[in-house]
């Protein structure tokens, strides 16, 4: 008669580790937004009050580290957007609850530095790429159904201006304009609703056509 062997447990991480990873991430982020993606390992270290080996420990090389910034940052705005929804039921109010959180989360400073560099293709970058713009496209659809939003207008359009006004080129004194920016994204956002005062000139942006651009 065989003996059975006891089913291991799974192993999950500690919760100083996660804290620890959290750290990492928020201070990464801070500071690839103050001055790019080439700021040292050591100094993103010691913003998140840990040692270089955690840091390692968490992210092999550079890249999975600007991969993971990226990724939260982009998860965190659909989250927004997904929570506003569920709250108010509200489309418009989602739209806009993500064009805010975009701009907090300095989105279009990080995105650029997954252009040159990096793998693009990755699948965890790709999956929440992809997410944000279903997320957005449909937020986006039901708020046209509902007459609050222009109907000439594509989730192209908002990304292009949200990385626009948000956010300089990361590395760039950009915040000397923070105060400017949650006003003019705004008068951005008001200019989406409907009924549209006037006939915007060309067509609707798409994520394609941007890509292709």
């Amino acid at each position: 008669m065989q003996t059975a062997i006891p089913a291991q447990k799974a192993t999950r991480p500690r919760a100083d580790a996660l804290r620890n990873r959290e750290r990492i991430v928020t201070a990464a982020r801070e500071m690839f937004v103050e001055f790019g993606p080439e700021v040292p390992i050591d100094e993103i270290a010691r913003r998140a009050g840990v040692g270089n080996a955690t840091v390692y420990r968490n992210f092999p090389d550079r890249e999975a580290l600007v991969r993971e910034v990226v990724c939260s940052v982009m998860d965190r705005t659909a989250e927004a957007a997904e929570r506003a929804l569920a709250e108010t039921g509200d489309a418009f109010e989602a739209l806009s609850r993500f064009v805010h959180v975009a701009a907090d989360e300095r989105l279009s400073a990080l995105c650029p530095m997954m252009t040159s560099t990096f793998d693009q293709n990755h699948p965890d970058l790709e999956a929440a790429r992809e997410r944000v713009e279903e997320l957005i496209a449909e937020i986006m659809a039901r708020a046209m159904v509902a007459g609050q939003l222009r109907t000439d207008v594509g989730v192209g359009d908002v990304m292009v201006v949200v990385s626009q006004l948000s956010r300089p080129p990361a590395g760039t004194a950009c915040t000397s304009i923070d105060r400017y920016v949650h006003r003019h994204l705004q008068l951005f956002l008001d200019g989406l609703r409907a009924p549209a005062p006037s006939e915007l000139p060309g067509k609707a942006a798409t994520m394609e056509d941007l890509r292709r651009s």
